[in-house]
């Protein structure tokens, strides 16, 4: 049986492993050779929407558990991230910008004072929404919170930092947030070379979380999340918490949401409420969907495809462009449940049936 089942998952791994391989090319070769430094920075920005969202489908597509609030988590890492950037280009022993333009303090608050550790910082981007969603999932999983109502909680944590993070103006710099970013641990961003480093860096980063999720949906756990999905009442006969299964994938994806939004901030130059509000949120999930929330590349480059729409649409439709982001969720839902990822699916069984009726 052994032999059996090792001998099933080597056509999964070898089409993997041809899959990243693809992946590698058109990011590392392909991207940076058509696109010019503008673009290459607009779709930096985008792998790092890919990021959110490969974890959106495994806490989703996976695991059932409908995330609204992965702006909470993208939020908390990429505020991490600039707290540290804008401490180093105030310098040793200075305030950021930003405080002493609004003239509120007089000293550096004492939680700042970690961000100026290198180390500390770039843990915290992915440790701290790792330890808010642990103590968030305890709560929430273990009074068996699940479905719509877990969607709305997760909605309205998400709308309760962006609000804290608007009235702490003097802190963290209010509706604005922190903005003009104009290093990364010694490189000057402003150099068009080192942008397109941290293009690489956010693309190199989006194939080790493919990575991850590609070996946690294959392993026993990834097993166990989809039968908690599909009844978690006998998983639990079964001798298995379905609380502990759900909240292992929900640390995860907000591990990945956390590192989305530190390397966010490098590639943007900057992170505010409003890029981690309620709406965020909602795109997020309307990219997992239109990709397809069940498969592992679907999430991805569906997050991508929705971010270049809105780009383009805002571009050429500035005052119509969100009533066709709407249509982007609806058509997919209805027309392709699977999302984009099931295309092929369904082409070839459209296919098989002609040749049958055919015959």
């Amino acid at each position: 049986m052994a032999v059996e089942a090792s001998a099933a998952k080597a056509p999964g791994r070898f089409n993997a492993l041809i899959g990243f391989g693809l992946a590698a090319v058109v990011l590392f070769a392909l991207a940076p050779v058509a696109l010019g430094d503008f673009r290459l920075g607009l779709l930096a920005k985008y792998l790092c929407l890919a990021i959110v969202a490969v974890g959106i489908g495994l806490a989703w597509g996976r695991g059932g558990m409908l995330t609204l609030g992965q702006g909470v988590f993208f939020g908390l890492g990429g505020y991490a991230m600039a707290m540290h950037l804008k401490l180093a280009d105030a310098g040793p022993g200075e305030l950021p910008d930003f405080m002493q333009l609004y003239g509120q303090l007089d000293a550096l608050p004492w939680w700042w004072k970690p961000f100026a550790n290198p180390a500390f910082a770039l843990a915290a981007t992915v440790l701290l929404p790792m330890l808010v969603a642990f103590l968030l999932g305890l709560l929430i999983f273990r009074r068996r919170v699940r479905g719509a109502y877990f969607a709305i909680l997760s909605q309205a944590l998400c709308a309760a930092l962006a609000i804290f993070l608007i009235g702490q103006q003097g802190t963290t710099g209010g509706t604005n947030g922190l903005t003009d970013i104009q290093g990364f641990f010694g490189y000057d961003l402003n150099d068009p070379i080192n942008r397109r480093m941290i293009y690489f860096i956010v693309a190199a980063a989006l194939l080790a979380v493919l990575g991850v999720a590609w070996q946690l949906m294959r392993s026993r756990f990834g097993e166990l999340l989809v039968a908690v999905r599909d009844g978690e009442e006998r998983v639990r006969f079964l001798g298995y918490d379905p609380a502990n299964v759900k909240l292992v994938a929900y640390v995860v994806a907000a591990g990945m949401a956390g590192l989305a939004g530190a390397l966010f901030v490098p590639a943007v130059g900057i992170i505010s409420p409003a890029m981690i509000g309620v709406v965020p949120s909602i795109e997020f999930v309307i990219g997992v969907a239109v990709g397809g929330r069940a498969s592992l590349i679907g999430p991805a480059l569906g997050a991508i495809a929705v971010a270049w729409a809105k780009t383009a649409l805002s571009e050429k439709l500035p005052s119509a462009w969100t009533y066709f982001e709407g249509l982007l969720f609806i058509l997919p839902v209805v027309f392709l449940p699977g999302g984009l990822a099931s295309l092929a699916v369904y082409l070839r069984r459209r296919r098989s049936t002609s040749t049958e009726v055919t015959s």
